[in-house]
């Protein structure tokens, strides 16, 4: 999405470490107009896949998922980093390693919001090497549900979740997918 990758390239911030930082418009400050072409672009490549449900991660991701979620006109759930009080019902649950964190998440979502009956299309802001895609995929799974495609915002290309996604049979979608970033700031993307 020419949109998005001119964004990154006027906007983004490329950190020690691998890190692409997109705060001013994705994921701390949100660009709403942006999210709702975003969505508009997902449910255009969906727009032949029937889909229940939109699913994501708290809390970058909700934002793009909300998008998405409207577009389709489906419920959004997303999964919390930590059970707590207001989530007292039995839950679906995987480990999660946070990359940007570095720390390692259980994420639940209620067995109320996802059944066996649903068609699910993943959403989230970044994919990189896949850990949250792949605990998501697992609640699913775990629910009896069905995997319908995964919308990703920002793919980072030069690590493998991406590649192992897709070498799974899942369908991946994603805006932009960033194959180099140099610390000086450069940025190149996939053709």
């Amino acid at each position: 999405m020419e949109l998005l990758e001119n964004r990154i390239r006027e906007d983004a911030e490329v950190l020690p470490g691998n890190i692409l930082k997109v705060s001013n418009f994705l994921n701390h400050q949100i660009d709403v107009k942006l999210m709702d072409q975003m969505g508009e672009e997902f449910a255009r490549l969906y727009k032949d896949t029937p889909v229940t449900k939109i699913l994501t991660i708290e809390s970058s991701g909700i934002a793009v998922a909300y998008s998405v979620a409207q577009k389709f006109g489906v419920p959004l759930v997303f999964a919390k980093k930590h059970k707590s009080s207001n989530v007292n019902e039995d839950v679906y649950s995987a480990k999660v390693w946070s990359f940007t964190h570095n720390q390692e998440y259980t994420v639940v979502v209620s067995k109320k919001y996802i059944s066996s009956c649903d068609k699910i299309l993943l959403v989230d802001d970044f994919l990189a090497n896949g850990a949250a895609l792949n605990g998501l995929i697992k609640i699913v799974g775990d629910a009896g549900a069905k995997v319908q495609g995964i919308c990703i915002a920002i793919e980072k290309g030069f690590q493998n979740g991406g590649k192992e996604l897709r070498e799974k049979g899942f369908r991946v979608e994603s805006l932009a997918i960033v194959d180099k970033m140099t610390d000086d700031g450069k940025i190149q993307f996939r053709a």
